[in-house]
């Protein structure tokens, strides 16, 4: 159980779409490509975009992390295990009307943040990868349905009690796509036949396939505990 919630929590920070959001964003920068020193400064700004942006998801799953430790642990709420009972819960463990409220709030922001990214990666995969050209409300409306459509779906058929359950199984889905995400960016990032001087350095290059090769070994080592259990 507790590596299906680490590897939920690594597929919800970094999303294997957003690679493919943030390497379109960088062509999004006006660069001349006969000035290597513009090329790595705008390499440098979308870098730090990365980072940044990163660096905040993992501020904010921590927060929730330690808010539910503080709360509902401390409180003996072990058991807690849907994002309702959590909503009912807090106002009462923290004698304040206004945390549910937040939670909720904040809730739907990151329900917003999330189908944006996944809206925006699903336009640059349709452009750039399957060059499919669509007028951009219907490519953007067929974006959404492809998110949103099986979700409602999983609800209709299982019911309110599983969505938590279902919230898991997405980013644990989500962290299943990663290598296949991460392997070939390491791969052209470090092959100095499609990056010229700006291909990777190897301590890059080395901590890229540790990554990778540590993803695949998370996921794989729950599918065969997955299976072992279900037998």
């Amino acid at each position: 159980q507790m590596l299906l919630v680490a590897i939920g929590i690594i597929g919800a920070t970094v999303m294997p779409h957003n690679l493919y959001l943030h390497s379109s964003l960088v062509q999004t920068r006006d660069v001349p490509r006969d000035q290597p020193a513009r090329i790595k400064e705008a390499m440098r700004l979308g870098m730090a975009d990365s980072c940044a942006s990163l660096t905040l998801a993992f501020l904010i799953n921590a927060s929730i992390l330690m808010l539910s430790a503080a709360t509902f642990h401390r409180a003996g709420q072990t058991d807690m295990a849907e994002l309702e009972d959590a909503y009912h819960m807090l106002g009462g463990l923290l004698g304040s009307n206004v945390a549910p409220v937040l939670f909720g709030v904040g809730l739907l922001c990151a329900g917003q943040q999330s189908t944006l990214t996944g809206t925006l990666a699903g336009q640059v995969v349709m452009q750039g990868f399957v060059s499919i050209k669509l007028r951009p409300a219907l490519r953007r409306l067929l974006s959404r349905l492809l998110a949103v459509v099986p979700a409602v779906i999983c609800l209709a058929v299982m019911g309110d009690g599983m969505t938590g359950k279902l919230l898991v199984f997405s980013q644990v889905i989500l962290s299943f796509q990663l290598p296949f995400a991460v392997v070939p960016l390491v791969y052209f990032t470090s092959s100095r036949s499609f990056m010229g001087e700006h291909v990777n350095g190897w301590v890059s290059t080395a901590v890229g396939w540790l990554l990778a090769l540590l993803l695949a070994a998370l996921n794989l080592l729950l599918i065969v505990q997955s299976v072992r259990g279900s037998d």
